[in-house]
């Protein structure tokens, strides 16, 4: 018995294992953070130096900024472009197109470029950076480890916790960032893996890095129960600044291209200069100055603390959209402080039930704050406990967080870390309700072997091998038998057409995107309709060059036929088809009616939303493959794969005119 339960521990998919390499990834995690805050000082230190050794004024930093936030652009451009940024966006394509594939060069280059970019004044957060470290440790001991996808996306998610835990000495809100963040799912899944992630890197950082809270706070207390209608105001103006910073974000990192891309480093750099020589406190983290605002060591008009966290926003804007490479943590926390203190200041003289304590309402304008930049709501809540120590103003802050949390998400439903892959087409539901097509993988599913041709096929036989096996697209093997790429029919029409002249391998798609056999079906379909494919190649999850079959759109009609077998079966039919139906889900039902453009038509000859994506066509007692062939009758009630802004349009583009007007 003994050691059935060993080989049980040991084996790679087991709870166990998982838990044991959760361990040495918030180790690695917590030696991570480490480096990176040594990395750090390091470049401060330098920084300091030269600036003493020359008898330098303020006005240094529009030479150093620029400089430092260049150097950084040039490392990441040069060999790891997903590690600029602030890191979270990166953690989540990986998840959502790469199965938490992360490059192992990631996390060594964000350091250096994160210490360049911090460690000369650019204005961010290391968190981000720490997060993504972590996340990149997590990856590599996954794809070390030959676990499928699902394994590593919990590793992912353990490292980027263990990451932010270790930051922070916050393992609890760690643990719930990589949840809510990172996964977008509460369930106790995973629960135990980032767990111990999360303890394993808090220790581990601060047995290096010391065991001091971030924040070293008095004790604060809510008085007097009415404030907590100032609070309830305070969470609105929360609701403005994190809306404001999303939008800063989205603006310079969208800034247009008009000049030689090694200039916009130089040009970010010397704006995020000017506003830090008049005014210092941006620079950096801005952590100190949290802390004296938070002790009350400094005074300042109401007005002078909202042009701070302002700048604040504009600087991190800046230094980002300037490739530099940080976080939004520490500056979220900063404009929230500086938000509260000066909300505090004005209210003071106003208010006569109380006398108000501006340091209380900083603690709580850091967490509603970023909880509006996040929607992280328990991790804001719970990283204000844990890095400040104070647990005496439980019920502002939730008031707060919960405002800013609801009304942001209402008037911007994009979070700063989700609105990069937004602007991709990639959506990232929160897993708050069970997808039918989320119960069955693709490994569930009967594919045949995948036709293949070689990278020296013209494309003469390329279009040959098509039509003969009544397909559009083929995987390109080379004679090792890697997976080397995909041509289409679409590349073929793209060069000209059919040609002895030109091979396979001029016109494949290099590197393609692919599937495991242990990946739901929901996912596979959402990465197809990301990347505008009909196809995807299912490998070997121990050998991700090996593949094993292809997994194409038809595939998903067996899928679903699997899907209500199992529902009906486990007697829980109408509660998913009830989940699925639901207005936040991937998947509809859409019914044709009559008068519709579509009735009569084919498949093909009907102008779809972008992204749409037709799984099947339902007809009385007949269930269709959405093939381009099916042509559409009014009745016929289709099931689309797209997200909720193309249903929107596919409703109105389908139904006739009378019946929308």
């Amino acid at each position: 018995m003994g050691h059935q339960t060993i080989a049980r521990w040991a084996y790679p998919s087991s709870k166990g294992w998982l838990m044991t390499l959760a361990l040495g990834i918030g180790v690695g995690a917590g030696v991570g953070a480490a480096a990176l805050i040594y990395a750090l000082r390091v470049v401060s230190n330098v920084v300091e130096e030269l600036s003493d050794i020359g008898s330098l004024t303020q006005s240094w930093v529009f030479i150093v900024i620029p400089v430092g936030i260049w150097l950084a652009w040039l490392v990441t451009s040069r060999w790891a472009p997903e590690a600029a940024g602030h890191g979270v966006p990166q953690i989540l394509t990986s998840l959502t197109l790469q199965g938490g594939n992360i490059a192992p060069r990631i996390p060594a280059l964000k350091t250096i470029a994160t210490a360049l970019t911090i460690g000369v004044g650019g204005s961010a957060g290391r968190e981000g950076s720490i997060a993504q470290i972590g996340a990149g440790i997590g990856s590599y001991v996954g794809k070390l480890s030959r676990l499928g996808e699902v394994e590593t996306r919990a590793l992912v998610a353990a490292g980027a916790g263990a990451g932010i835990a270790a930051t922070f000495n916050a393992p609890i809100a760690g643990m719930f960032f990589a949840m809510e963040v990172i996964l977008r799912d509460l369930s106790i899944r995973h629960l135990h893996t980032i767990a111990i992630a999360s303890v394993a890197g808090a220790v581990v950082s601060h047995s290096l890095i010391g065991n001091d809270l971030t924040f070293q706070v008095s004790p604060y207390a809510l008085d007097n129960p009415a404030e907590l209608v100032l609070y309830a105001v305070l969470g609105l103006v929360a609701v403005g600044l994190a809306i404001l910073f999303i939008e800063l974000l989205e603006w310079s990192s969208l800034f247009p291209e008009r000049v030689p891309a090694w200039t916009r480093p130089l040009a970010f750099g010397l704006s995020v200069a000017a506003i830090g020589f008049f005014a210092p406190e941006v620079l950096g983290t801005g952590q100190q100055f949290i802390g004296e605002v938070l002790r009350q060591d400094v005074s300042r008009t109401w007005w002078v603390f909202a042009l701070l966290g302002v700048a604040k926003l504009l600087a991190t804007s800046l230094t980002l959209g300037g490739k530099g490479a940080g976080g939004i943590f520490m500056p979220s926390l900063f404009a929230g402080a500086m938000a509260g203190a000066a909300f505090a200041t004005v209210a003071d003289p106003l208010w006569t039930a109380s006398s108000l304590d501006p340091g209380a309402f900083a603690l709580v304008g850091m967490a509603a704050v970023f909880a509006g930049v996040s929607r992280a709501s328990f991790t804001s809540i719970l990283i204000v406990f844990e890095i400040t120590g104070d647990y005496g103003l439980v019920l502002p802050l939730m008031v707060a967080v919960a405002i800013a949390t609801v009304i942001t998400n209402r008037l911007h439903p994009e979070s700063a870390y989700t609105a990069p892959l937004a602007r991709l087409g990639i959506h990232t539901a929160p897993s708050d309700h069970v997808d039918l097509l989320a119960t069955v993988t693709v490994g569930d599913l009967a594919l045949g072997e995948p036709i293949v041709v070689s990278p020296e096929d013209s494309l003469t036989n390329v279009e040959g091998v098509l039509r003969h096996n009544r397909i559009n697209g083929a995987a390109v093997v080379d004679d090792g038998g890697k997976l080397v790429g995909i041509v289409a029919e679409s590349d073929i029409i793209r060069l000209g057409g059919a040609s002895d002249s030109i091979t396979a391998a001029e016109a494949m798609t290099p590197h393609p995107v692919t599937v495991s056999f242990d990946l739901p079906v929901s996912e596979a379909l959402e990465r197809m309709a990301v990347l505008g494919v009909g196809r995807l190649p299912v490998v070997d999850r121990h050998d991700p060059d090996k593949i094993e079959a292809m997994f194409r759109r038809d595939d998903a009609i067996a899928a679903y036929h699997l899907a209500l077998g199992t529902a009906a079966r486990s007697d829980q039919l109408p509660e998913r088809v009830a989940t699925r139906m639901s207005e936040s889900t991937r998947y509809f039902e859409f019914e044709i009616p009559r008068g519709s453009v579509a009735a009569g038509r084919k498949i093909r000859e009907v102008s779809w939303p972008e992204g749409c994506i037709v799984v099947s066509v339902h007809r009385g007692s007949q269930l269709l493959v959405a093939s381009g062939d099916v042509e559409l009758l009014p009745g016929d009630a289709l099931t689309v794969f797209c997200d909720d802004s193309a249903r929107r349009r596919l409703i109105e583009r389908l139904t006739p005119k009378a019946e929308t007007s």
